[in-house]
């Protein structure tokens, strides 16, 4: 065996060793949280001993919690409409010929996912109060958009850039105006970018904590409600609500992920 060959066998391993590695770096506080949640007993500690579901029973029976997620989860409907729509319209209004300064607009759109989490929220806090607008549902709605325009227009961007402009001349040829050939044409063009802005949109909106502390009122949001009973001690019950969450939004991120390759296959 050559030792050009047993250069490369060593790099093949050592990048899989690197991989595995950082995959146990990130799994591995996630499994060790959800371990905590079946805990029989009030504190968080190793090792768990013995087990329970008592925490689940008690997170899904837990009225304030039910609550704060029918709250996060109205904010994020919201938020995915109002940021698909405006995000949608940004990309087309980039892609049209005749548009002067589209990296200037590029940029303007891109800056919110730029911009550091804690600075936008007291920028947003900031023109709320100029606005004379009350802190509340409201109030978090625009600041959750704000934040998810940007990846809604880099993914309709990037999938308006594979449409062939041979498909909207033949819809107008065939008579369509062009609010037809979008409704008819593009917008199921886009419908693969459309599924997964808009899933991302919603994932990120429920789990915006800092622009949510911000513009927030008394009726709390999922995370807003987890970090008010970290504030009194960990217990299971936290790492109960955690982990209904990180199992949730496993399975609806897997599935937009198989939903958008069959769109994009179709």
């Amino acid at each position: 065996m050559s030792g050009s060959t047993l250069f490369a066998d060593a790099s093949r391993t050592a990048l899989s060793a690197t991989y595995w590695i950082f995959v146990v770096y990130l799994i591995g506080p996630l499994l060790l949280m959800m371990a905590m949640s079946f805990k029989d007993a009030t504190f968080i500690a190793f090792p768990v001993g013995n087990w329970t579901l008592d925490w689940y029973v008690k997170v899904m029976g837990d009225q304030q919690f039910l609550s704060a997620c029918l709250y996060s989860l109205f904010i994020a409907f919201v938020t995915t409409v109002a940021a698909t729509i405006i995000g949608v319209w940004i990309a087309m209004l980039i892609s049209a010929e005749g548009i002067w300064g589209k990296t200037l607009i590029f940029a303007l759109a891109c800056l919110p996912a730029v911009v550091p989490g804690m600075i936008s929220a007291i920028s947003l806090r900031i023109f709320v109060s100029v606005l004379n607008m009350q802190t509340g549902t409201a109030a978090i709605i625009m600041g959750h958009t704000f934040h998810a325009v940007p990846f809604v227009v880099i993914m309709v961007l990037t999938r308006l850039r594979t449409m062939p402009n041979s498909l909207v001349d033949a819809a107008r040829d065939l008579g369509a105006d062009n609010f037809v050939a979008f409704c008819r044409v593009t917008l199921p063009f886009l419908a693969p970018a459309l599924i997964g802005g808009m899933i991302f949109c919603a994932l990120t909106s429920i789990d915006d904590f800092v622009r949510t502390f911000f513009l927030g009122g008394y009726r709390p949001t999922l995370p807003m409600l987890i970090f008010a009973k970290v504030q009194s001690g960990m217990s299971p019950e936290i790492n109960a609500m955690a982990t209904i969450v990180v199992v949730v939004t496993a399975a609806v991120g897997l599935y937009a992920e198989r939903l958008t390759r069959r769109s994009r296959t179709r």
